[in-house]
């Protein structure tokens, strides 16, 4: 028996939109980083892009389980000394940009490396309903109804 790999030109990316609309941000990441790797398909390959291209949208209505809102925080360096930093995921969801929320923990489900990055350009993560992407016909993809733990509403 012989191992299938995959060519970059014979991979067939669709277009997938999810509403994030009372979904929980753990189960719905960890959704987008299957699909955006490709792992869902019979024809997965590590080294090769063969994953879809993912719109998210209604990010800011995205649910957080227990006190994440209040005690999960996002720390950064701005390069100074003392320059430690840090909100919490409630206060960015508040915020002006709600969707990097989502993109954070896509992110930080995805490898390391330039396969992972060209993978986490396959996401586009709008906050509201609206998104540029029609004219690539998205396929709409009912996170809720996969488990009944995907959501809280």
């Amino acid at each position: 028996m012989k191992t299938f790999n995959i060519k970059p030109a014979d991979v067939k990316k669709e277009w997938v939109v999810i509403n994030a609309d009372g979904l929980v941000l753990g189960r719905l990441a960890s959704l987008i980083a299957i699909r955006l790797r490709g792992k869902n398909r019979p024809t997965f390959t590590p080294n090769v892009d063969c994953g879809d291209n993912i719109v998210v949208i209604n990010a800011d209505k995205v649910r957080l389980t227990g006190n994440k809102a209040r005690d999960s925080i996002f720390y950064w360096h701005t390069g100074h000394p003392g320059g430690i930093k840090g909100r919490s995921q409630g206060q960015i969801l508040a915020g002006k940009h709600p969707e990097r929320v989502i993109e954070k923990a896509v992110e930080r489900m995805m490898p390391r490396g330039p396969l992972g990055r060209q993978q986490m350009s396959n996401l586009r993560v709008y906050a509201g309903a609206e998104h540029p992407h029609e004219a690539q016909q998205p396929v709409a993809l009912d996170v809720a109804a996969l488990n009944r733990k995907n959501s809280r509403i």
